[in-house]
């Protein structure tokens, strides 16, 4: 998670600097890198949500308090990383 973070915080960066001096490819270059940091944090956000939510309902059709606890967990997680 903390590496999407850190290229979502570079390509903004890039392209506040594109602005800044009238680059529009610099601008372009950063508000891409910025976007794919972006759609990777989600999208693995959504699997650990997914992930989550079958944990829990494996937990709970066993009786296994643990699997839904992790999956819990697991899903807090994924919500984390989705909102960034």
């Amino acid at each position: 998670m903390a590496n999407e973070r850190i290229d979502e915080f570079k390509g903004s960066v890039k392209e506040g600097a594109g602005k800044l001096t009238d680059d529009p490819r610099l601008e372009a270059e950063g508000r891409g890198e910025k976007n794919v940091a972006r759609a990777e944090r989600t999208i693995k956000g959504v699997g650990d949500q997914v992930k989550g939510a079958i944990e829990q309902g494996v937990g709970k059709v066993t009786g296994d308090q643990e699997s839904r606890a992790e999956g819990k967990v697991d899903s807090a997680k994924g919500d984390i990383e989705r909102t960034g």
